[in-house]
């Protein structure tokens, strides 16, 4: 009797988890194996008190790779980066050298998926006060879309919506 009585609240649980998930879009029950593959950027915004902005612009470029063993690198630009007039990346100009800095982003290290968030440890980034770092991320899979919010590293909060690549 107990027995039955414990697979029951057990379907149920894993009844209501599918059902919460579909109902908010939430990331319960999702796995780092689930959720690994290519994602290409849809948006990038963040928010600072009543101020949203879109950081890489109206059409941000990025990819992010999630692998199955854990891995991960996430690259967000600008589409609309200059090019440098010397055609040298060591020749660029003050104001070339800013607008890649603020206009581009890259970390990589490993990740997991741990209640309802993506948690990246960042083992490099171009912004390399986060180095080292572990920092979850609230997780939202719906579909094909993947979302997370993170503490900026330019003030505020910030929003990525991904799509799975096909």
């Amino acid at each position: 009797m107990t027995r039955r009585i414990t697979a029951r609240v057990a379907g149920l649980a894993l009844f209501l988890c599918g059902g919460i998930a579909s109902l908010a879009g939430s990331a319960c029950g999702q796995t780092a194996k689930e959720i690994a593959g290519t994602y290409t950027l849809v948006s990038f915004t963040n928010q600072q008190a009543d101020k949203t902005t879109d950081t890489y612009g109206p059409n941000p470029k990025g990819v992010m790779m999630l692998d199955a063993n854990g891995r991960y690198v996430v690259v967000l630009m600008r589409p609309d980066l200059p090019r440098f007039a010397s055609n040298n990346r060591s020749t660029g100009t003050a104001e070339e050298y800013k607008a890649v800095a603020l206009g581009s982003f890259t970390h990589f290290g490993t990740y997991s998926v741990a209640e309802g968030q993506i948690v990246f440890r960042l083992e490099h980034t171009t912004f390399p006060n986060w180095d080292g770092q572990e920092q979850r991320r609230a997780l939202t899979v719906t579909g094909a879309e993947l979302k997370y919010v993170v503490a900026s590293s330019i003030g505020g909060t910030s929003t990525l919506v991904w799509r799975r690549a096909k």
